[in-house]
């Protein structure tokens, strides 16, 4: 096993949520950055293109401000190592843009790695399959400890649609949440839209659907609840990715949410 690729922060013993956080670091081994195709130039704009910048800091500054502090489980490598978000064989739509669990094209559409990459299976071995092993223990542990878990999937996207999409021509509203049928509840839902309506318009699976859940608990353990936060960016940040005033209203948000899970159940 890998750990080097995830950071799991303990919250409280009575606290039943996780705060997962999957896009948020730039870090690129040297290894894997070799068989990359782009310069350093066009990496780094791919990078900001991608990464869910600073939502790490919203998911620890929001635990700060919880009455009781959540678990947080921290992707410490950027998602064009491996995307833990994504499936890792055919049943992931992104596939079919390029972007599975391992990239093989760029925000818009160049060619991130070779086409004759042959090293898929050992990114997926060293990094993707840990991570979700672990993730799922933590659940698992929650679980065990008080007999329901909700994750909260913490993203942000941003203002102007990749050209390599498979969404394309949906709205983009300040807040996304996703959700699952099985496994997020309409009280759950209520309590997100409550929670970030501070920002502006909140609409449900669009631009983007789902949210985490992982797979030994997939459709199958309603103990496991997951809604998905996804932040338009310049709501908290501005031209150069740092933080503007708007984000102490999304981390107050966040940690409203938070302070309401416990009394959350399904319905």
């Amino acid at each position: 096993m890998n750990p080097s690729n995830f950071e799991i922060i303990p919250g409280s013993p009575e606290s039943s949520v996780i705060l997962h956080v999957p896009h948020s670091s730039r870090f690129i081994p040297d290894d894997v950055r070799a068989e990359i195709l782009l310069d350093d130039i066009q990496l780094c704009a791919e990078l900001n293109e991608m990464t869910d910048t600073l939502t790490d800091v919203i998911a620890l500054q929001a635990s700060d401000k919880s009455a009781l502090k959540p678990w947080l489980f921290i992707n410490r490598y950027s998602r064009l190592v491996i995307d833990p978000e994504r499936f890792p064989d055919e049943r992931e739509v992104m596939n079919k843009v390029g972007m599975g669990a391992v990239y093989r094209k760029c925000a818009d559409g160049q060619d991130l790695r070779a086409l004759d990459f042959a090293h898929e299976k050992d990114l997926l071995d060293s990094f993707f399959h840990p991570y979700a092993d672990a993730l799922e223990q933590l659940v698992s542990e929650r679980l065990i400890a008080l007999g329901e878990v909700t994750i909260i999937d913490v993203h942000s996207y941003r203002p102007e649609q990749h050209q390599n999409a498979v969404n394309h021509g949906q709205r983009r509203p300040a807040m996304c949440l996703g959700t699952d049928d099985f496994h997020t509840s309409k009280l759950l839902v209520g309590q997100a839209e409550a929670a970030f309506a501070i920002l502006g318009e909140t609409f449900l699976n669009e631009p983007y659907a789902g949210t985490y859940v992982p797979l030994k608990y997939y459709g199958v353990d309603s103990r496991v609840s997951s809604i998905m936060m996804e932040t338009r960016a310049d709501t908290f940040l501005d031209a150069g990715l740092e933080f503007h005033d708007g984000a102490d209203q999304v981390i107050g948000a966040l940690a409203s949410l938070v302070n309401q899970i416990p009394s959350a159940r399904r319905n």
